[in-house]
């Protein structure tokens, strides 16, 4: 798709983001990737910014809009949003403004002047997590649910909702006791489809416990018995958890199920992202090296890691500084020679 500076002048800046996504997508860049741009941009970016002519836009414009975020962004009215939300924003805008200088429609980008937040006033939450016996509490009572192996699984490895939902029998190996990550789903819209891992990271090799290799054996015999019962052969490449017709489970469909056996089961409410943060904070408490937590849970760097779980650190480094000390031994006690008078 050709630009040029002569058919823009009177181009406004949400028309321009709606090209700038097309491009995007001629890219070749991952439709969630821009389905998350454009999710952004329209909750986002105010129409009296889109409404502006892009010649007419200065860095003033995109701090205001900043601030803006910052103090009383939130759509429920009930305050601002985190300053990672605002430089998510910034990025969008200040990669579209610079691919518009690029293709000639500005001859400077102002996002480049515009003071966004910083990485550093950007303190890592904490994410709320089950303690052990609540996750206990919680897998006795999904025992019987249609769903028990998917939700077991999740809190077994810290997998991501969409390579739980994307895993194929082919891609796990029960007597080796391990999994490989090989493809995810992805929403297009309202539609399901698949596509890779988000990272060459997150393409990986996923150990897996004996409890958890019994119950996915369990979970194996019945999707074969329930394909004899069909009349058609039981497939390897097909999906570890499916719908009644074999498709993919929606995303949402599958957090619903999980909310409503949270409520069945009477345990606390978190989301079912944070039980990938209860098995990484588990893992960490338990001792687990950071470096092997990682790379379960497909991050691309530790340093990834540590920040997000940072919580979980206090109580290892007081941990680690006992380890040390025991090693070393109290000191023997000498005695001090008696002075001469």
């Amino acid at each position: 798709m050709e630009t040029t500076k002569s058919n823009a002048d009177d181009r406004t800046l949400g028309s321009w983001l709606e090209e700038w996504l097309s491009l995007c997508v001629l890219r070749g860049l991952r439709q969630t990737s821009v389905e998350s741009y454009r999710t952004a941009i329209s909750l986002y970016v105010p129409a009296d910014l889109s409404a502006r002519d892009m010649q007419s836009i200065r860095p003033q414009h995109l701090n205001g809009l900043y601030r803006s975020m910052l103090t009383d962004g939130r759509r429920d009215g009930r305050g601002g949003l985190s300053s990672r939300t605002v430089r998510f924003v910034h990025t969008i805008l200040r990669k579209a403004l610079a691919d518009a200088v690029r293709h000639g429609v500005l001859d400077s980008n102002p996002a480049q002047a515009a003071d966004a937040p910083s990485r550093g006033a950007a303190r890592s939450p904490v994410f709320p997590t089950w303690t052990p016996a609540e996750l206990r509490e919680f897998l006795v009572s999904a025992r019987g649910d249609e769903h028990y192996a998917a939700f077991h699984l999740a809190a077994a490895t810290g997998l991501r909702r969409s390579e739980l939902l994307g895993l194929r029998w082919c891609d796990t190996d029960l007597e080796s006791g391990e999994l490989r990550v090989l493809q995810t789903v992805v929403l297009t819209g309202n539609r399901v489809d698949f596509g890779l891992p988000k990272t060459d990271r997150s393409r990986r090799v996923v150990a897996l416990d004996r409890r958890t290799v019994a119950v996915l054996r369990e979970h194996r015999r019945a999707a074969a018995g329930r394909s004899e019962a069909e009349g058609h052969e039981f497939s390897e490449q097909a999906l570890v958890f499916s719908g009644r017709d074999g498709g993919p489970i929606h995303p949402a469909l599958f957090t619903y199920y999980f909310q409503r056996r949270i409520r069945a089961a009477g345990v606390r409410k978190i989301r079912l992202h944070d039980l990938r943060h209860t098995h990484a904070t588990h893992a960490l408490q338990a001792g687990v090296h950071p470096k092997i937590v990682s790379e379960r849970l497909g991050h691309s760097t530790v340093m990834i890691t540590l920040d997000t779980y940072s919580h979980a650190l206090p109580s290892m480094q007081r941990e680690a500084a006992e380890l040390v000390a025991a090693l070393v031994g109290d000191p023997p006690h000498r005695q001090r020679p008696d002075r001469e008078p």
